[in-house]
């Protein structure tokens, strides 16, 4: 298929199911959701695909995958960057986003099923992510990028990482207060965090190289809802061309000839959000020239080379594909996680910010 449109009440559950069991197919029997056959897995992106598979109605699975994040989780909250199953590859760092990120996926879960029970059985990972997460925020509001092992804070943050927080963060709220539960400070946490992405630049990358040629660092600050509305609007036309190539998708980064579907099914959803309906529709619909017989889609393709890098088809590409097509045809009850915001600023900031 080459291109393909989608829209509300324009939805071919055929077509995506098969994207669905091609996850499905890669899960292991711990509930792990490794990137392809033999590869690795990190926390992040399996949720990425347990959101996937829940959209295509494999609830099981995804009950699964919850529960490997529930036998995997440290003692503190953290996730280790990269696993092998549920062995940790890597024991270099622990990292923010990866922490608070399972929040995400278990609201995504209630939205779809109402299951209040899983949301008491989940709540104490949540809690633990949420607070390893926000033990790592510094005065001005970022949330630093990780935690090394003996305890030291990297003493720098990433505009992407700190956007998927504050989304978390909002997933992490709707949980409590569905639960009954209050929690005033991850509220404060999350509205400093905002402030600080808007308006503290300098906090950022203060110490490797700026990641601005990265357009998730474009996109990320209105996919997580930190711009909503015309501001939203302004800063994805700001650098449209830069990031996008017509017919094709999203550049992973500005300076590469490498189009990326996950990436461009994110800023898929972060258009929707901002109101650009129609563009995210055409962006969307280049994208299906990249997927496989089995309903997998590759990584990404180079286009001055003609072809796809690296040869992998990773699950969560498949899941951000499901995500962007629920965001776009409203198939589930959580297809406006990612496009809307459901926690408004209490008042107080409000008024505090105008004075």
């Amino acid at each position: 298929m080459k291109n393909l449109y989608i829209s509300k009440g324009l939805y071919p559950r055929t077509y995506f199911s098969l994207s669905a069991a091609y996850i499905a197919s890669i899960q292991l029997p711990s509930g792990a959701i490794p990137w392809f056959d033999d590869g690795l897995l990190d926390p992040w992106d399996h949720v990425e695909a347990a959101m996937g598979l829940n959209i295509a109605g494999l609830r099981q699975q995804a009950r699964k995958a919850y529960a490997w994040l529930r036998a995997n989780q440290e003692r503190d909250g953290s996730f280790w960057p990269a696993y092998a199953d549920c062995l940790p590859l890597d024991t270099s760092r622990k990292e923010s986003h990866h922490a608070v990120y399972p929040a995400t996926g278990v609201w995504h879960d209630y939205l779809i099923h109402k299951d209040l029970d899983f949301l008491d059985q989940m709540w104490p990972i949540l809690e633990a992510g949420v607070e390893f997460a926000l033990e790592l925020q510094t005065r001005a509001g970022e949330i630093a990028w990780a935690r090394e092992p003996d305890g030291s804070i990297y003493d720098d943050a990433l505009i992407t990482g700190c956007s998927s927080i504050y989304k978390s963060l909002e997933c992490a709220l709707r949980i409590a207060e569905t639960l009954g539960k209050q929690r005033p400070r991850w509220q404060l946490a999350r509205h400093r965090l905002g402030q600080a992405v808007r308006f503290k630049p300098d906090r950022f990358d203060r110490t490797w190289a700026s990641k601005d040629r990265y357009s998730m660092d474009w996109f990320y600050p209105v996919l997580s809802g930190i711009y909503t509305g015309a501001a939203a609007r302004s800063r994805l036309r700001s650098k449209w061309n830069l990031f996008v190539r017509p017919c094709l998708g999203c550049l992973c980064v500005s300076d590469q000839p490498w189009i990326t579907v996950a990436e461009s099914c994110e800023l898929v959803m972060a258009l929707v959000g901002a109101g650009e309906y129609s563009r995210a529709a055409l962006v969307f619909s280049w994208l299906h020239h990249h997927r496989d017989r089995q309903g997998a889609y590759w990584t990404g393709y180079q286009t001055e080379l003609g072809g796809y890098w690296p040869e992998e088809r990773p699950t969560w590409t498949a899941g951000a594909v499901l995500l962007a097509a629920d965001a776009l045809a409203r198939v589930t009850p959580a297809a406006d996680l990612f496009t809307s915001v459901s926690l408004p600023e209490p008042e107080a900031f409000k008024r505090k910010r105008a004075l």
